[in-house]
């Protein structure tokens, strides 16, 4: 398929929206016998050809189609391009001897992409996570007969046509009607509405001078009682742990051997000694 997106990168919807549409509507319909014959050699033999005629005919659907999503603010160039996709995978999956044209296989996966687009851009927060979400998304616009919120009864109507529950509905209701805000004012904003911007009226925790100082008096009171523990060791436990621990480039056991002439083992038990050593220091500065 890579060669029908070559074929069509010259019809980019992104580059002239207008002379791309006016370019696919000039492009003929295919007849149903035409389609088929297509659709046997590219389910067949693979003929890619075959495949970027499909699709090159099909592309003023993918128009129609995508124009029904310009409620979302969405660029359309951007919507019409995820609906190539769709057509694309349904063109490779298309199956002539089904009996079914190809627009109206097509339809949902030309849908399908255009809807994991809306989802993906429409707001910064995703909207829609489950199933059921994903679903009331797309039909709570179009069932809504009135601006406003909706009524117990139109909650229910609603819930029984989409086989959702009622709560769902209120809860998708709630974040349709939502709308994203930045944490900090936005750059060159006027002072006078600066001060609804969140950061201005949020208190954040994470910097209480309070807790700040606990914090950095239990870390100095900790480093402290770790040097003591530590000149409690002899040289060589001492130096083993600095090495092992504290510096930078930490030593092997076997760099370590090396330097003591002794075995990996034992300087792994030497080790070890000293760390039960120092736990232990630990432990009685903290009990005291």
């Amino acid at each position: 398929m890579s060669t029908s997106l070559q074929s069509i990168g010259n019809l980019s919807p992104g580059h002239d929206l207008n002379g791309y549409i006016q370019a696919v509507n000039g492009i003929p319909v295919l007849t149903a016998d035409e389609e088929h014959d297509l659709g046997v050699r590219l389910y067949q033999e693979d003929d890619l050809e075959s495949a970027r005629r499909l699709i090159m005919s099909h592309l003023r659907f993918v128009v129609h189609i995508a124009r029904s999503y310009s409620g979302y603010g969405l660029p359309q160039a951007d919507l019409i391009q995820e609906g190539n996709v769709g057509l694309m995978k349904a063109v490779k999956r298309f199956d002539p001897y089904q009996g079914v044209r190809l627009v109206s296989f097509a339809v949902h996966w030309i849908k399908a992409e255009i809807h994991e687009y809306v989802l993906r851009n429409w707001r910064i927060v995703k909207i829609a996570t489950t199933k059921a979400q994903r679903k009331l998304f797309f039909n709570l616009r179009s069932a809504k007969k009135r601006l406003g919120w909706l009524n117990n009864d139109e909650v229910d109507a609603i819930a029984r046509d989409l086989d959702v529950k009622p709560k769902v509905v209120r809860e998708m209701e709630g974040r349709l009607t939502s709308y994203d805000a930045g944490f900090d004012a936005s750059p060159g904003e006027e002072e006078e509405q600066g001060y609804q911007a969140p950061a201005q009226y949020l208190e954040d925790h994470s910097f209480d001078p309070a807790a700040q100082l606990e914090a950095d008096d239990w870390e100095a009171d900790y480093t402290q009682r770790l040097r003591s523990a530590l000149s409690e060791l002899d040289e060589r436990s001492r130096d083993i742990l600095q090495r092992r621990w504290l510096s930078e480039h930490k030593s092997t056991l076997h760099e370590l051997a090396d330097v003591y002439g002794i075995s990996a083992e034992r300087i792994r038990q030497l080790e070890k000694n000293a760390m039960k050593k120092i736990k232990l220091q630990l432990g009685d500065s903290l009990a005291a």
